[in-house]
C-alpha cells in the first residue's frame, strides 16, 4: 500500500503542522497530539480510579446524594474536593481527547481497508462516553443534574417509538429511589460497556498504546490536578423539581446538548446525531481505495522464527504448522495486511550478502520485491562507479527522497522504511556507496504506527535483525523527516557527507 503525504494548505497538512510545533514544544516522544488515544485511556483509568472512591463515599438514595457528595467535596483543598475535581476534569479531557483522536484519524485517511474494523468499533464508544458524562451529573441530583435529567427525558420523549413519556417521571414533585437507582445504572454500568469497546477497538493492533509515555502521563495528571485546585467543582443547590433553575454553570463539554435542544428542538438535534454518526459509519464506504497486494509467505525460505509477528502493527500475521512437519509457517490474513513491508525488514532471509541470482525471502511484498531493491541498488552504484556516492534510502510517507537526488546521490524510496532490511546499509558501503542516510517519518508520525520505532532499534542494535556493530558508524545516519519537511532531510544529508569525507578520501576507491 503507498500512502499519499498531505500536500500543503489542506487539513491534514495543517494538522502535521502543529504536530510539528508541538514536537518542538515537547519533544516527539511525549508529544501530545501523536498520543490522543493512549491519553484518553489515562482519562478512563483516572475516572475508573476517583469514580470507584466517589462512589464509596455517595449515598445512593435520591435524598441522599446531593448531601453525601457536597460534604465529601464542601473543603476546597481538602482531598473529596481534589477528587471530585479530577473526575470532572478527567471526563471532560476524555471526550476531547476522543474527538481530537477522531479528527486525527479522519484528517489523514484512516478508516479504510485494513482500518475499517478499527474505525467502526470506535465510533460507538463516542455516543457511550457521551451518555457515561452526562449520567454523571445525574448522581449529584443538584439543579444542574435536575437540569440534564429533565432536558435528557424530553430529548428521549421526541423518539416516536417509546410506550410512555419520560419526563412525566419528574412530575411528582420528587425522584423516587427507583429512579434514582437507574441513574447509579447508567453511570456506572454504560462504563462496563465503553471498556468492552474499547478492548474490542484495539484487538487488531499490535503493542496497542492503552498508557502514554510516563512523562506525558504525570504531566497530563498534574494539569488535571491544578484546575481541581484552581477551579473546584462545586454543586449547584439541591435539586427542587418545584423550582426551574433560573442560571446554571453548564459543562460545555458534556452537556453542550441541552442548550442546542432548546435553540433549535428535540428532533432537529436527534437528526443531526443520527446524520453524524451515519456518516462515520459510512466513510470507510464512501472512500475506498483499490485493494493493495499482500505480503506472501515462501515456505521454501520461512524458517519459522516470529520475528514477522511480533514486528507486524496490525496483528496480519499468525504462525501455522510447516508443511515440512519440523518447524512453523507464517501465515498473513489479506483482511489485515497493511502492504507496508515491515515484515520484509524482519525476515532473515532478507539479507541481500546471499549469493543467490535472485533474492528470494521467507515473506515478501509482490508490488516490492525485495530483489528489485537490491537490484536497484547495485544497478545505481554500478552507474556512479567512482563517486563514492550517498545512498539514501526512504519513504513514500516521510520527506519525499527524490528532492535530495542529484550528482552523486542515490535515492531509494520504500512503502515504509520499516522494509529495509538492516544488512542493506552494509551491503550498500561494501558496494562502493560512500555513505548511507535512511531517511523515515518523524517518531510517532509513522504511517503504519511502527516503522519509524523498528527501523531505528534495528539500526540501534537494539533489534533483530540488526545492523552489525562493525559497521562505521561515520558513514551511516538516519534523518527522521515528515512529508513536507524536505529540508530538514537535506540538512541530514550534508552533515552525513560531511562527516563520512574524510572517511571516505582515505580508502582506496572499489
Amino acid at each position: 500500500m503507498s500512502c499519499a503525504p498531505p500536500i500543503s494548505r489542506t487539513p491534514a497538512a495543517g494538522w502535521r503542522h502543529l504536530e510539528h510545533v508541538f514536537d518542538g514544544a515537547f519533544g516527539a516522544a511525549v508529544n501530545p497530539l501523536k498520543h490522543l488515544g493512549a491519553l484518553a485511556f489515562l482519562m478512563l483509568w483516572l475516572l475508573a480510579g476517583t469514580g470507584i472512591v466517589l462512589y464509596a463515599m455517595l449515598d445512593t438514595s435520591a435524598q441522599g446524594a446531593y448531601r453525601s457528595i457536597d460534604e465529601f467535596s464542601r473543603a476546597r483543598f481538602g482531598p473529596g474536593s481534589i477528587l471530585r475535581g479530577l473526575h470532572r476534569y478527567a471526563a471532560d479531557a476524555f471526550v476531547v481527547l476522543t474527538l481530537a483522536h477522531l479528527a486525527r484519524e479522519w484528517l489523514f485517511g484512516r478508516f479504510h481497508g485494513f482500518r475499517r474494523f478499527s474505525w467502526l468499533t470506535g465510533v460507538p464508544l463516542i455516543p457511550l462516553a457521551f451518555v457515561c458524562g452526562i449520567g454523571g451529573f445525574w448522581l449529584n441530583w443538584d439543579r444542574l443534574g435536575q437540569f440534564s435529567a429533565i432536558a435528557t427525558a424530553e430529548w428521549l420523549d421526541a423518539l416516536p417509538f417509546l410506550a410512555s413519556p419520560l419526563a412525566r417521571n419528574f412530575l411528582g414533585g420528587a425522584v423516587s429511589d427507583r429512579l434514582f437507582s437507574l441513574f447509579v445504572f447508567v453511570h456506572l454500568g454504560v462504563p462496563l460497556l465503553l471498556v468492552f469497546g474499547l478492548w474490542f477497538h484495539v484487538q487488531r493492533i499490535s503493542r496497542a498504546a492503552v498508557f502514554p509515555p510516563r512523562a506525558l502521563a504525570l504531566g497530563s495528571v498534574g494539569v488535571l490536578l491544578a484546575l481541581a485546585l484552581a477551579w473546584p467543582v462545586r454543586s449547584q443547590g439541591p435539586a427542587d423539581l418545584r423550582l426551574v433553575p433560573e442560571s446554571l454553570s453548564l459543562d460545555w463539554f458534556l452537556l453542550f446538548i441541552h442548550p442546542l435542544a432548546e435553540a433549535t428542538s428535540d428532533g432537529a438535534v436527534w437528526a443531526a446525531v443520527a446524520l453524524a454518526i451515519g456518516g462515520l459509519f459510512a466513510l470507510p464506504w464512501l472512500h475506498r481505495r483499490a485493494r493493495a497486494q499482500v505480503a506472501v509467505v515462501d515456505p521454501a525460505h520461512c524458517n519459522g522464527c516470529r520475528r514477522c509477528v511480533e514486528d507486524c502493527p496490525y496483528a496480519a500475521i499468525t504462525m501455522a504448522p510447516h508443511p515440512n512437519g519440523r518447524s512453523q509457517l507464517a501465515v498473513v490474513d489479506p483482511d489485515l495486511c497493511a502492504s507496508c513491508g515491515i515484515c520484509v525488514g524482519s525476515c532473515p532471509s532478507s539479507t541481500p550478502f546471499r549469493g543467490a541470482a535472485a533474492l528470494v525471502t521467507g515473506i515478501d511484498m509482490p508490488q516490492w520485491p525485495i530483489d528489485a531493491l537490491r537490484r536497484r541498488l547495485a544497478a545505481g552504484l554500478a552507474a556512479l562507479r567512482g563517486e563514492q556516492p550517498t545512498v539514501v534510502f526512504g519513504c513514500d510517507c516521510g520527506a519525499r527522497v527524490d528532492a535530495v537526488a542529484g550528482p552523486g546521490v542515490l535515492a531509494l524510496s520504500l512503502p515504509c522504511t520499516g522494509m529495509l532490511p538492516p544488512a542493506f546499509v552494509e551491503y550498500a558501503l561494501r558496494a562502493g556507496a560512500g555513505s548511507v542516510l535512511v531517511a523515515g517519518c518523524r517518531p510517532g508520525a509513522c504511517e503504519f504506527r511502527l516503522g519509524q520505532r523498528w527501523t531505528h532499534e534495528r539500526l540501534d542494535g537494539a533489534r533483530e535483525p540488526h545492523l552489525r556493530r562493525a559497521v562505521d558508524r561515520t558513514r551511516w545516519a538516519t534523518a527522521w523527516a515528515d512529508a513536507g519537511d524536505e529540508d530538514r532531510l537535506h540538512a541530514a544529508l550534508q552533515a552525513l557527507r560531511g562527516a563520512a569525507a574524510p572517511r571516505i578520501a582515505t580508502e582506496v576507491p572499489a
